[in-house]
């Protein structure tokens, strides 16, 4: 098979889909890759690096998706790549279709299989492929939330860990997955005063097990939110529902009620944002204000630490890239469960059923 991997063209996004090693694999499998030149750099990983192990690199775009079979990225085509999609061509990459009819449309229109990471489900009915990036996400949350929290980034003017005499600031997460353990184990280690919010309570009992004693989990109802949202320096947005949009939590009337120049990092942004005023934004503009409120939206979090991210991901979807490569595509779909559950567009038709439902375009199982 011919493996194709672009440079990432979204703003202040430095991730690549994949590293040398991973060439090294496939080409020893008895596969070629494309990389195009300079796909690497921001990760710091170099043309020379790939080329030892097998690669030819290529010098545009078009000539990757004019080739591969199957194309390998981080994150969605946009849309001065969409006309170079082919039918019958795969793309494995992280797709987020419920926040974009205009994606969704366009990927439809082109032919192509689309394989989300997000909502790749093993055996154990984890999401693999998305378990690394939330991690990343997660405690880059706490660290973005004290840097805005600070009076020239027109925050509050709150340390996160307060001193001696001055209590540390009030940290509120909704959802206690992934993003939010991981934010919560950060920001107890800054010694703020957390709480955390979920809705299962397995889940919940679980937390308070393992959480430090300044993390309290709490049961997410709408009145808790609102007298959480009273409290809070910082409120971290991280719910999830796998390849849906995310649920509203908090509206624009609920801002009304927090301390002008708290932060809010709605991580889940990406999946169309829990909190009712979020919109995207980028890396080299982040924040915005709404209500005496400072959000933070950034759609690639983990594309700010690239190097890290880059080895966390490839780390995750090597193995998935070998399967489709050994057994093709199709093949590769229909034997492996994971796989299938990853097919969310399959030539001009809507395979995963909450990306469906977003929308309300027809399902095919």
């Amino acid at each position: 098979m011919i493996i194709g991997v672009p440079r990432e063209i979204k703003r202040d996004e430095y991730r690549v889909a994949m590293l040398p090693v991973g060439v090294d694999e496939l080409v020893r499998a008895g596969h070629q890759v494309l990389i195009e030149v300079g796909a690497g750099l921001g990760s710091g990983i170099t043309d020379a690096e790939y080329q030892e192990q097998g690669a030819r690199l290529v010098h545009s775009a078009a000539d990757v998706y004019g080739e591969a079979e199957l194309i390998v990225k981080v994150k969605e085509p946009l849309y001065q790549e969409w006309p170079l999609i082919r039918p019958g061509q795969a793309l494995f990459t992280y797709f987020h279709f419920a926040a974009s009819r205009e994606l969704t449309d366009a990927m439809l229109g082109s032919g192509a299989t689309c394989i989300a990471y997000e909502t790749l489900r093993d055996a154990q009915g984890r999401l693999p492929l998305l378990t690394p990036m939330s991690e990343v996400a997660g405690r880059m949350s706490i660290q973005e939330g004290a840097k805005y929290l600070e009076r020239p980034q027109q925050g509050r003017g709150i340390l996160l860990a307060g001193v001696p005499g001055v209590a540390p600031a009030h940290i509120t997460i909704l959802g206690g997955g992934i993003v939010g353990a991981n934010a919560a184990k950060i920001a107890a280690g800054f010694q703020a005063d957390i709480t955390l919010l979920d809705v299962n309570m397995d889940r919940l009992r679980y937390l308070d097990d393992i959480m430090p004693p300044n993390v309290n989990v709490l049961y997410s109802d709408r009145h808790t939110i609102r007298s959480q949202l009273k409290l809070a320096d910082l409120v971290i947005g991280a719910v999830l529902i796998p390849g849906a949009r995310a649920p509203k939590l908090v509206t624009r009337q609920d801002l009304k009620v927090m301390k002008p120049g708290s932060v809010i990092i709605d991580v889940a942004i990406d999946q169309g944002g829990c909190i009712e005023t979020s919109r995207p934004t980028t890396h080299s503009d982040p924040t915005y204000m709404e209500e005496d409120v400072l959000h933070y939206c950034v759609t690639n979090m983990p594309g700010a630490v690239g190097r890290t991210s880059t080895f966390a991901l490839c780390n995750v979807t090597l193995p998935w890239v070998m399967q489709l490569a050994q057994r093709g595509i199709d093949d590769a779909c229909r034997e492996l469960p994971a796989l299938a559950s990853a097919v969310n567009i399959r030539r001009g038709q809507v395979t995963y059923r909450a990306v469906a439902e977003t929308f309300g375009l027809p399902f095919s199982a």
